[in-house]
């Protein structure tokens, strides 16, 4: 029987339950359709942070490289630990090392959600930059704490960098519906971002099925409101990607409902999957969190290791749950209610 070797980090505050619930899911797909995942769980987070001084051990890295994925639950505590040491200290270092440079975040509504817009036909794949761009920490801080203070941030674009994600874009767009949103800044940002519509406007000729059109940020986001139904592929960059994705989560229903895949596309190093929301520390400890993003992301995960008719299974079983109203409305069903029902709906 094929095996996957899979990576568990659950991470802080609801990360656990939620993929406690997902792992559950995922397991009981793959002992009917003829594959095995083994887990192996580490305890990252915040807490062991406060315990050790670092958010993963000077290993973390190589001792994930072994495995076929990573799934993620949630990490965060800010009363405890700054958000700026949490991300760059677990995260932003996984996304780089592993070269997870495409972070995918579908955008559609489940059945039985009820989203805040009057359109409710749209499905959105969105396509953030994942290691570089304004992300890439390149920058500094001066004379610190005095009237004469500078702050400088870098973003980073490589053509290497933004041919890629463009490239995985197109490609993605050939998949779906062959049309591709190109997201920028470029009137005010002349040089990083007019290089992105350069790069964009040149690899359009290899893509003649796809219809390409740029969009400026700040239009994107109008019409991700008032006309979500005319997107297919968004590709942005990673501050860019962050931003509309968040507003995607927004118009499908909320952040529990968002899953995501930060996946490194030569399959060089393992790829690693996790529900968009945060760690929720204040409901933590009611057994409500909504795992259905959690879920969603295991899904992603199999499909990447090609079980692709497992990963169908899960999202069928996910949508037949929704569709009869568990796990529509955050915090009306218990975690354990809305993973009973999922696995009904698997059975």
């Amino acid at each position: 029987m094929k095996t996957h070797r899979i990576a568990l980090i659950p991470g802080d505050g609801i990360g656990k339950s939620v993929t406690d619930a997902a792992w559950q899911v995922l397991n009981t797909a793959a002992k009917t359709s003829g594959f095995a995942l083994e887990g192996t769980e580490f305890p990252w987070s915040c807490a062991f942070y406060k315990e050790t001084g670092a958010m993963m051990p000077k290993d973390g890295i190589e001792t994930l490289r072994s495995f076929d994925a990573i799934l993620l639950g949630a990490v965060g505590w800010p009363a405890e630990v700054p958000d700026s040491v949490s991300l760059h200290g677990l995260l932003l270092p996984i996304r780089k090392a592993f070269v997870q440079y495409a972070n995918i975040r579908p955008h559609r509504l489940l059945p039985g959600v009820q989203g805040p817009l009057k359109a409710d036909g749209f499905d959105i794949l969105c396509i953030r930059e994942n290691t570089e761009g304004e992300y890439s920490g390149a920058g500094g801080r001066v004379h610190q704490g005095t009237d004469d203070e500078v702050a400088v941030e870098t973003s980073i674009f490589t053509r290497k960098g933004v041919e890629r994600i463009l490239r995985f874009g197109f490609e993605q767009a050939q998949k779906r519906r062959g049309k591709l949103a190109s997201i920028t800044k470029s009137n005010a940002q002349k040089y990083s971002m007019v290089f992105w519509d350069e790069v964009t406007h040149k690899l359009a000729a290899e893509y003649p099925d796809v219809e390409v059109t740029s969009y400026h940020i700040d239009a994107m986001a109008a019409r991700m409101v008032m006309a979500p139904e005319s997107l297919d592929v968004v590709v942005a960059s990673n501050l860019f990607g962050d931003i509309l994705t968040d507003l995607g989560a927004a118009i499908q229903g909320g952040l529990g409902f968002a899953a995501s895949a930060n996946i490194n596309p030569d399959r060089s190093a393992p790829s690693m999957f996790e529900p968009v929301h945060g760690s929720a520390p204040d409901i933590a400890h009611l057994g409500i969190a909504n795992p259905v993003a959690a879920i969603w992301s295991g899904a992603m995960m199999l499909d990447h290791l090609g079980e692709k008719d497992a990963a169908m299974r899960v999202m069928t079983a996910l949508e037949t749950a929704t569709g009869r109203g568990i796990g529509t409305v955050p915090g009306k069903d218990k975690t354990d209610t809305i993973t009973a029902a999922v696995l009904a709906a698997l059975a």
